[in-house]
């Protein structure tokens, strides 16, 4: 084969790791981001928090001194290390590039070399203020995970201790206790426990003997179930919902419409649940009179007796962004309880300017890296505001009015607006939240497809579930609305919705069927 040369063009995209770091800080959510900074805090000596900087009152001479010191025990550190990541951040910029020369708008003033260089907020970690929507923080106390109450099993274990069982009787209760799921059911059959547990103490093998243990165990873990059963919550080591609701249905005084109950939860729970009242009453023989009363005993029996003892998780949501009213019309404002307070170490800088030699390249590159960082999370906080405003813009009827006057928005129509890819908005509204007069949403739920009108203009899918709610919402129980009936009063109103996409938008409500919302 004769060798050749030969001169192709092509284009490719370079995307630099400050680039690449930008888009990453930008997808992120707030406790990503919160995790982000901790780890490049611990990584990175020359990053600092406002609140771990503490006024030194030294005289010249000492602030040198400390100067080289630190300087000479962080590049003794930073040698150690041998991460493999020094430098990266600062490829595009000289080693020992002078801090007047980095940046030169007026968002990047921490860069001159005689300011501070900080990056003023406040920390990341949610306050009470922000966790409530009108923010009166006396309403609202800050959650700490560390107080919770005793877990299920932790109460049924202190009850166990009050009751004068055998060692090995105790023993079972506390194996069926440590198989409840969180709400308060056995989480596997009894006789699935009971194989396991034989195989844990040698006997699952075929012999006479061992057969005979093996019917001991079980006998014996039947025997501690009913132990089991009779601590509160009443319901607790049911197999299934009907045998739950069976057990606090015996509970209660005996009349006709327990025993009713009773019968309902054992066999016929499916009918209740379609509300199919004919076969209820072919069923269990009852009246409807009494068979109404049945099910309001039903109803108020709890279905996950460990509900009360499960260690809810913190599910408040600190929104990114605050509306505000600003004279006719509306503001979005970044809230200050997620921005980091963050600065570059002054001690460790000054140390660095002071030296041009090649052995404080390494030091000038995480210098460079800090400051980066920095840079790229005030462009996130930027451009998360930049698409709030817009957004705010376009959809100013919502904040007066709420969802009923929802717009139709694309997220092509706000990247056209600021001159961004669609892209870079969805990575803006995701996980990214906004608190409004009516509560917080995510930044995506201001976004939806339009429906057309018979007026020719549209309507938006929101706007259209928020209709569909209020006709849910103010019908007859005895004589609910069905998925075409719905479509036919939304075509009253001139808008056109076809009975199949009235029940997507009703399961996304998370709205029963008809027939499941008629009452007996």
């Amino acid at each position: 084969m004769k060798p050749s040369l030969q001169v192709r063009l092509s284009q490719h995209l370079a995307l630099t790791p400050q680039l690449q770091q930008s888009i990453r800080l930008l997808q992120l959510s707030t406790l990503e981001l919160h995790q982000e900074i901790e780890q490049m805090l611990e990584s990175n000596p020359f990053l600092d928090t406002e609140e771990d900087h503490a006024p030194m009152e030294f005289g010249l001479e000492r602030v040198s001194a400390a100067a080289d010191t630190g300087a000479e025990r962080e590049k003794s550190k930073l040698s150690e290390r041998e991460d493999g990541g020094d430098g990266q951040a600062g490829a595009d910029e000289p080693a020992g590039m002078d801090t007047a020369e980095f940046g030169g708008t007026e968002r990047d003033d921490w860069e001159n070399g005689t300011e501070r260089d900080d990056f003023d907020g406040i920390r990341e970690l949610p306050s009470a203020n922000s966790a409530s929507p009108s923010g009166d923080s006396d309403d609202y106390e800050p959650v700490d995970g560390s107080d919770h109450g005793p877990s299920l099993q932790d109460h049924l274990r202190r009850q166990l201790l009050g009751m004068r069982l055998s060692p090995e009787d105790a023993a079972a209760v506390m194996v069926l206790i440590e198989s409840l799921d969180e709400d308060g059911y056995l989480a596997d059959p009894l006789d699935e426990i009971a194989e396991r547990l034989a195989i844990g103490m040698g006997i699952a093998g075929d012999g006479d003997g061992d057969e005979e243990a093996r019917d001991e165990l079980k006998d014996r873990l039947r025997c501690a179930l009913k132990w089991l059963q009779s601590l509160e919550p009443t319901g607790v080591g049911a197999s299934g919902l009907g045998d739950c609701l069976c057990l606090q249905l015996k509970e209660l005084p005996k009349t006709p419409a327990r025993d009713v109950a009773m019968k309902v939860c054992r066999s016929h729970l499916e009918l209740l649940a379609r509300r199919d009242m004919k076969k209820l009453v072919s069923a269990t023989g009852a009246d409807e009179d009494t068979l109404r009363e049945a099910q309001a005993l039903i109803v108020a029996c709890e279905p996950k007796p460990g509900r009360p003892f499960t260690k809810a998780e913190a599910n408040i949501v600190v929104p990114d962004v605050i509306v505000i009213k600003a004279g006719r019309g509306w503001k979005a404002t970044l809230n200050p309880d997620v921005m980091p307070k963050l600065r570059i170490n002054d001690l460790y800088a000054q140390a660095i300017r002071g030296q041009r030699n090649g052995s404080a390249s390494g030091l000038s590159a995480r210098l460079q890296e800090a400051r980066w960082f920095m840079k790229n999370i005030l462009q996130r906080f930027d451009t998360i505001l930049r698409v709030s405003q817009a957004i705010v813009e376009r959809q100013k009827g919502f904040f007066t009015h709420g969802e009923i006057a929802m717009k139709p928005l694309v997220l092509r129509e706000i990247a056209d607006e600021l001159g961004l890819h669609e892209s870079t908005i969805s990575r803006v509204t995701t996980a990214k939240y906004m608190n409004t007069p009516f509560g917080t949403f995510e930044l995506k739920y201001f976004f939806g497809s339009s429906l057309n009108t018979d007026a020719g203009g549209n309507a938006s899918s929101t706007a259209v579930r928020a209709l569909i709610k209020q006709l849910v919402g103010s019908e007859d129980p005895a004589r609910p609305l069905s998925d075409s009936q719905l479509s036919d009063m939304l075509g009253e109103q001139g808008i056109t919705v076809a009975r199949r996409t009235v029940a997507k938008y009703r399961e996304a409500l998370k709205i029963a069927p008809a027939n499941l919302r008629k009452t007996l």
